[in-house]
């Protein structure tokens, strides 16, 4: 493990102090890996709770779009009116950003927050067993992989845990903590803790492909896609359907372009790989718009369109 001075003279994009070290009795720092749409979500709420948070981008171009990226959507949210500028200014000054991996040895819980890929997420894993003290906890935000296969490359699997959040991060009130096969009750406590600490209602799951809310908003999902290329009805008016029939506040296809439907097909995949079942098979007409690079909320097009925020 290296010398955590070293780690010092990383760059840093946003605050300059890392002083003080992990492992102490509290959750004082928490290091995001990932620093994606979720990333950048998850590392919102927990600074909005008066935490410190290390955000880790693989590159330097990424990390300083990043911290754009999440100031422009803090903005946004001022604008509606959702939170303040001393809110926002509270949180960027708990926020660190970086591209430098080795930041991670300063967090008490390290979140992943990488894309839905096995093999990347265990390479990550992987290289973070090798930096961080023995007993930090990790945690990844999959929304259909295996935990236990994504803790068995690391030397710490009783530590490893996953925490599926849900788009967007910060509004929406439920977690999914998800055990490995390995994962300690120890574990399961202490991050339970800290879900409550982000005011999160968290919902315990044991490990099967999907979960709870990915195994069921995919199917319902997938149809709205067939009934949207077979031509029964506009994507407008199938999203209407459902959220006045049902009193959803999303309908299914604007659900899918805010997951972004590069995502959803992944999730799609898994499934239908691990658990067989036609309903979980991706519409062609998802696999059509992820190949245009229609992606949904985050390149301005999927089912529907969005404006550029100005």
């Amino acid at each position: 493990m290296p010398d955590k001075k070293e780690v010092m003279d990383i760059e840093i994009l946003g605050r300059t102090s890392l002083e003080g070290t992990a492992g102490e009795d509290k959750i004082k720092r928490v290091a995001v890996v990932g620093a994606g749409t979720m990333g950048r979500g998850i590392s919102q709420l927990i600074a909005s709770k008066g935490i410190d948070v290390i955000l880790i981008e693989r590159h330097e171009v990424g990390a300083r779009e990043a911290l754009e990226k999440l100031d422009a959507s803090m903005d946004a949210e001022i604008s509606r009116w959702t939170m303040t500028e001393s809110e926002k200014k509270a949180i960027l000054s708990r926020t660190t950003i970086t591209s430098d991996i080795q930041g991670s040895i300063y967090g008490d819980i390290v979140i992943e927050a990488v894309t839905e890929n096995l093999v990347i997420k265990q390479n990550l894993f992987r290289k973070i067993d090798q930096i961080c003290d023995k007993d930090t906890i990790f945690v990844t935000n999959a929304s259909a992989l295996s935990i236990t296969e994504i803790a068995s490359v690391t030397n710490r699997q009783e530590k490893v845990i996953g925490m599926h959040f849900l788009n967007p991060v910060p509004k929406i009130p439920v977690v999914e903590i998800v055990r490995g096969l390995k994962t300690s009750d120890d574990t399961f406590k202490l991050v339970k803790e800290f879900s409550e600490t982000l005011d999160k209602t968290a919902v315990e799951v044991y490990e099967y492909p999907g979960y709870i809310t990915t195994r069921v908003i995919v199917p319902m999902i997938n149809e709205a896609m067939y009934i949207l290329m077979e031509g029964v009805a506009s994507a407008e008016h199938i999203d209407t359907a459902i959220k006045l029939g049902y009193g959803f506040s999303r309908g299914p296809l604007a659900t899918a372009d805010m997951i972004g439907l590069d995502e959803l097909m992944k999730w799609m995949e898994t499934l239908f790989r691990e658990l067989g079942e036609s309903k979980y098979r991706p519409c062609p007409l998802l696999r059509k718009l992820v190949r245009a690079g229609h992606l949904g909320v985050k390149t301005g097009k999927g089912f529907f369109e969005y404006p550029a925020p100005s």
